[in-house]
């Protein structure tokens, strides 16, 4: 007899939970002051693709997958309405692949999605989050910048002094300065 292993949705909530660890870290800064942040990692698998896209994202790993998915298929607009400032990001990623083919965006962005690569983690300060992306190909992390706004994440293009905070996060993961 054999028998069939269902994930109930509790099951799925514990999986998932122990996949990720999430701890308070503290960052000096070359000027002296510091900066406090939680970093939620995840499993070495967490960049790939589920079967079912996620329209609603609740979290920044979702989110950065979905704005990922747009990107890859050349939809400049659909990405740009995921932002805090979608004219903005609309017009700077226009001037930014003006000349791309599908098969560049494509190859650009569908190799976040491949083996290999990983999420280095998941920074927030306050309703501000960095969802940092290795990429194995070029040896780099990229980072995606969200804010909440009224329960929904947005990709944050506004200046704020979390941003800048986060971005300094990101610099330290990038350069192993990070705790």
């Amino acid at each position: 007899m054999t028998r069939k292993l269902t994930l109930t949705p509790f099951v799925f909530l514990l999986v998932s939970a122990l996949a990720a660890a999430q701890e308070t870290r503290l960052l000096e800064s070359d000027d002296g002051s510091r900066i406090r942040y939680t970093l939620r990692t995840f499993a070495p698998d967490a960049n790939l693709l589920e079967t079912a896209a996620e329209l609603a994202p609740t979290d920044p790993l979702s989110a950065a997958k979905l704005v990922t998915r747009h990107l890859a298929a050349g939809r400049l607009e659909e990405a740009s309405l995921l932002s805090n400032a979608p004219k903005a990001r609309y017009a700077r990623l226009r001037e930014s692949f003006t000349g791309w083919s599908e098969a560049d965006f494509a190859r650009a962005f569908g190799r976040y999605f491949a083996p290999g690569n990983r999420i280095v983690g998941d920074a927030a300060i306050g309703n501000h989050r960095l969802l940092m992306w290795y990429l194995k190909d070029t040896d780099h992390v990229t980072g995606y910048f969200f804010v909440d706004v009224d329960g929904r994440l947005l990709l944050d293009d506004v200046p704020s002094e979390a941003r800048a905070n986060l971005r300094r996060v990101l610099d330290a993961h990038r350069s192993g300065r990070a705790p």
